[in-house]
């Protein structure tokens, strides 16, 4: 697989400026040729946010793939299935919908068949809808991640997997390096054939759902994603081995071994780079010198970064409680307040990315 990641400074969401970056990004990183094809354009919508809170893929961008594979002979659907995907589950609020639906592209639900893959050594629910097409594009947001760090085009695959199937791999893989592993493996099965990442307002702080939007200026494109994760990761301020995702693929070897093999299109990596970031702490719980000499001393348990809930935010939407895989959460009535089993809690932190009031903090608690 080639390693080439193309870049190129965008500042704002003009569709025709983006369609124009498109032309030099997928011939620089020999994007698969879309004539005559049907092809799944799979953004990152991890839930039905406004486009300014920088959770999504802007619908811009969105807008102009959808038009410069039209403008190739493609025929284009696009779809996802986000955190707490539920029949209401439209894309409407963050203008993906709207998006799809004027410029003659077909919106499809993840939900609505699936089928079982071999992922590693287990079976895996995705979506039907990849065998109704002959080309998968992936259009992640750059974003942080309070598991797995950074979310990228290794990640944004990780939607394919349609509801709670998601919530049972955190059960799985309960920490951000066992969980990477499935994601790898996940790619490996999957084969996504393209990847272009949204940087031009990426997402920093408690990400990928509470996070604050940075500009960052960029658009990214590539055949490999873990290349392109790697540059993403380097352009905002992350020492790139030190993303689980990233660590591990290079590991793996069935991407690529090296980061010296990477092939940057487009600018210098050094006139990208974002300087003061607010990045996710890729030490703690999810660490392997951690978690090995947590074994040995359970009262270190206590140091972890754990859900922890702002009372006065919580509307008691209940979301958390719904989407904990191990009901962990728990809603008192009387006092109306929800509370964790910490006992139970795998720290898979997804009850914080299906919360829209930030009203659940990822951090030590402290005593």
């Amino acid at each position: 697989m080639d390693q080439i990641v193309a870049v190129r400074k965008c500042s704002d969401y003009n569709v025709a400026r983006i369609i124009e970056h498109l032309e030099f990004l997928y011939s620089e990183a020999k994007g698969p040729d879309p004539s005559g094809k049907r092809i799944l354009v799979k953004p990152n919508i991890l839930s039905d946010d406004d486009p300014e809170r920088a959770s999504t893929t802007h619908p811009a961008v969105v807008e102009a793939v959808i038009k410069f594979l039209q403008s190739k002979g493609a025929t284009v659907l696009v779809g996802d299935s986000p955190t707490f995907d539920t029949r209401s589950f439209t894309g409407e609020k963050s203008g993906i919908k709207q998006v799809v639906d004027s410029c003659g592209a077909k919106w499809v639900r993840f939900n609505t068949s699936s089928f079982d893959i071999k992922v590693g050594s287990s079976n895996v629910k995705v979506t039907s809808v990849i065998k109704e097409v002959d080309l998968i594009i992936s259009l992640p947001k750059l974003k942080n991640h309070e598991l797995m760090v950074l979310t990228g085009a290794i990640k944004n695959i990780f939607g394919l997997v349609p509801e709670f199937n998601k919530a049972l791999q955190h059960v799985k893989f309960p920490d951000r390096f066992r969980l990477a592993k499935f994601l790898i493996d996940l790619e490996d099965a999957l084969k996504p054939d393209f990847h272009i990442m949204d940087g031009i307002v990426a997402m920093e702080g408690p990400g990928p759902g509470n996070g604050y939007p940075v500009n960052v200026n960029v658009l990214l494109a590539s055949k490999n994603p873990l290349a392109l994760d790697i540059i993403a990761s380097r352009i905002i301020g992350y020492d790139p081995l030190k993303i689980p995702t990233n660590k591990v693929g290079l590991e793996r070897g069935h991407l690529f071994k090296s980061i010296n093999e990477i092939n940057l299109k487009g600018a210098d990596l050094n006139s990208l780079i974002i300087k003061n970031f607010k990045r996710i702490s890729s030490g703690g719980a999810g660490s392997i010198v951690f978690r090995a000499v947590k074994k040995k001393i359970p009262l270190l348990r206590t140091l972890e970064r754990r859900p922890i809930f702002n009372h006065n935010k919580c509307i008691r939407c209940l979301d958390c409680l719904k989407i904990c895989p191990l009901d962990a959460i728990a809603h008192d009535k009387d006092k109306k307040i929800m509370f964790l089993n910490d006992k139970i809690c795998i720290r898979c932190f997804c009850c914080s990315e299906v919360c829209r009031e930030g009203a659940i903090e990822i951090r030590r608690k402290l005593f």
